[in-house]
């Protein structure tokens, strides 16, 4: 099936939240519309599997909709799916038990793998949260049309244009779209804020990959390792948006994912991934070591700090 596109004229006007609703239940393409079909075409592989998984779960569909027992029932089944498809040695003893004040968690990110292992550790550890998920915008459009079915068992994920993805759609600066694509880098940001804002007030939590893009390594570079080059700052853009609520103080939890030794980038369907936690950096001892001023833009240190706890949980060949 054709994806329909968006009008220069409906990027420039709609709601970004309605852009998003077309993309999950109309079959609109965003990557189409901005010259981005390529990057879409190579996620749709991807996105086949994981809706030949769900369809599986999901052959009792009509039984989660009716109450909570339903739904209990359809996680220890999505769970015990995952299980078998995706293995996972995990450390479960070593993660934060009490989450009432929500539990963001960021992880290094070396494949498409560890998606559904860190989903099978939600399901075993936290099976009664609610995870927001950002996503990159060709993953999620590969997964757009999977989005209730995934809401339903209190999986939520929300659209992102990464750096890498930005620099891969090479919009001339005298385009008529570049304007629109950099509003629409920003909208959807917004929406990614204000949604873990409403995750962690609900107790719920936030997966994350702090890279914002599939490395083999916990840091890009030695370099960014060494300090000579700048760190992106995914995790303390974050921490500064949630800290500014005074009602929020949830913790983050760095986690180190080793990948099985003969994967690749791809999903690595039934071999075994470790998932190790470090020790979560509670909101006392973020706002106590990094929030110096009241007008903070940005927390030095704080994503080098969250990198390092990840790295140190993996062999050296992983750090950088």
């Amino acid at each position: 099936m054709v994806k329909k596109t968006f009008s220069l004229e409906e990027l420039e006007n709609l709601p970004i939240e309605e852009v998003i609703d077309k993309i999950n239940h109309e079959d609109y393409s965003l990557l189409n519309s901005i010259g981005g079909e390529k990057l879409r075409r190579e996620m749709v592989p991807i996105g086949k599997i994981c809706r030949v998984v769900l369809n599986y779960f999901y052959r009792s569909k009509k039984d989660i909709e009716k109450d909570k027992k339903s739904i209990k029932r359809a996680r220890k089944k999505f769970a015990k799916t995952l299980r078998r498809i995706a293995p996972l040695k995990c450390h479960t003893k070593a993660f934060p038990k009490a989450v009432d004040e929500g539990l963001v968690i960021g992880f290094n990110h070396p494949s498409l793998g560890e998606v559904m292992r860190i989903l099978s550790l939600k399901f075993s550890v936290y099976p009664d949260k609610t995870v927001l998920w950002p996503v990159n915008l060709p993953w999620y459009e590969a997964l757009a049309k999977s989005y209730d079915d995934l809401e339903k068992v209190g999986i939520i994920i929300t659209p992102t244009l990464t750096p890498s993805t930005w620099n891969k759609l090479q919009v001339p600066e005298d385009s008529p779209y570049y304007q629109v694509i950099y509003d629409l880098k920003k909208n959807l940001r917004n929406v990614y804020t204000n949604r873990s804002i409403e995750t962690i007030k609900n107790h719920g939590m936030i997966f994350v990959a702090p890279s914002a893009t599939r490395q083999a390594t916990v840091f890009k570079t030695k370099a960014v390792y060494d300090k000579k080059e700048d760190i992106i700052p995914t995790m303390s853009i974050l921490a500064i948006k949630l800290y500014q609520d005074p009602e929020i103080n949830c913790s983050f939890l760095p986690l180190a994912v080793m990948p099985p030794k003969h994967g690749n980038r791809s999903l690595n369907l039934f071999l075994k991934y470790e998932i190790i936690p470090a020790e979560p950096m509670t909101a006392e001892y973020i706002k106590k070591t990094y929030f110096k001023t009241k007008d903070i833009k940005r927390l030095d240190g704080f994503d080098y700090e969250f990198h390092l706890k990840i790295a140190e949980k993996l062999p050296k060949k992983y750090w950088y």
